[in-house]
């Protein structure tokens, strides 16, 4: 045989072989940028859209299905084969997915904004503070320095007891979304998986979420309002009749002058006229 061929033959595999490898390199250069966590916040907003376009479709399916078994039980109410219930039944149950539906599609639509932010928001290699865990950090830290506030200093404890009560409905909320933040929290992006860091984003968003609450229910209550209460409905409500009097009152003020002036335009031309 020639020694030409039976090279090759030795050796066919050394080509394959090193393309495979080059893509394993490259699949890892990028896996290391991805870990780097430069982009670990787009990373995790695309997932988030892949997430809610699915279940989109999975509501949307589910609205057939509903539909289909509406149309069904008419047809057997039509035999008396199916009860008014079991067609009412259907009918809410297809109300249901229909909603479920259109909120999904709502949650697609904000997700694509956020991937538009996120996208936008890529620091570049040398801003390491405005990498999306730095900024987790900043936000998770403000959170952390504005309940210690409450702790610390005696005038607010004194004012806001409600802010020191682990008892507290609102307050035993925030107390359990501090202890998950504060478990999820990652030292660096060094390693960080996107699953890792979307559970740490959203520990964070439902820490500042309760904090909110917690301050907005003491605040209520040291003003001496619950805002639960019909009261404080009531109150709202009638504050927002008071501002709608006063905006037809300015309106009203406004169409009258507007009238006055037109009328003194009006009568020099009608005096002409005569």
């Amino acid at each position: 045989m020639d020694p030409l061929w039976m090279l090759a033959a030795e050796w066919w595999w050394v080509a394959p072989t090193a393309v495979g490898a080059g893509a394993v390199t490259a699949v890892g250069v990028r896996r290391g940028v991805k870990n780097s966590g430069r982009r670990l916040a787009l990373d995790a907003a695309r997932k988030d859209l892949r997430d809610a376009q699915r279940d989109a479709g999975e509501r949307r399916r589910a609205v057939k299905i509903a539909r289909a078994e509406h149309a069904r039980l008419v047809a057997e109410r039509t035999a008396s084969r199916a009860s008014a219930l079991d067609v009412a039944s259907a009918r809410r149950a297809l109300k249901q997915a229909e909603q479920d539906a259109r909120a999904a599609r709502a949650d697609v639509r904000a997700r694509r904004v956020r991937v538009s932010v996120a996208q936008a928001e890529v620091p570049s290699a040398s801003q390491r503070e405005r990498y999306p865990i730095a900024r987790l950090h900043r936000a998770h830290d403000t959170i952390t320095a504005r309940w210690m506030a409450y702790e610390t200093d005696p005038a607010l404890l004194i004012a806001y007891p409600v802010m020191s009560d682990g008892k507290d409905p609102a307050m035993a909320a925030f107390l359990a979304a501090a202890r998950a933040a504060r478990d999820l929290r990652p030292s660096s992006s060094a390693g960080l998986s996107i699953e890792e860091y979307s559970a740490y984003r959203e520990a964070v968003a439902r820490l500042e979420r309760t904090f909110d609450i917690a301050e907005h229910t003491a605040k209520e209550r040291a003003a001496g309002r619950n805002p639960n209460s019909a009261n404080g409905w009531q109150e709202s409500a009638q504050e927002m009749l008071n501002r709608s009097a006063e905006a037809l009152d300015k309106a009203a003020g406004a169409a009258a002058s507007a009238f006055a002036v037109w009328s003194s335009r009006k009568r020099p031309r009608d005096d002409q006229d005569r």
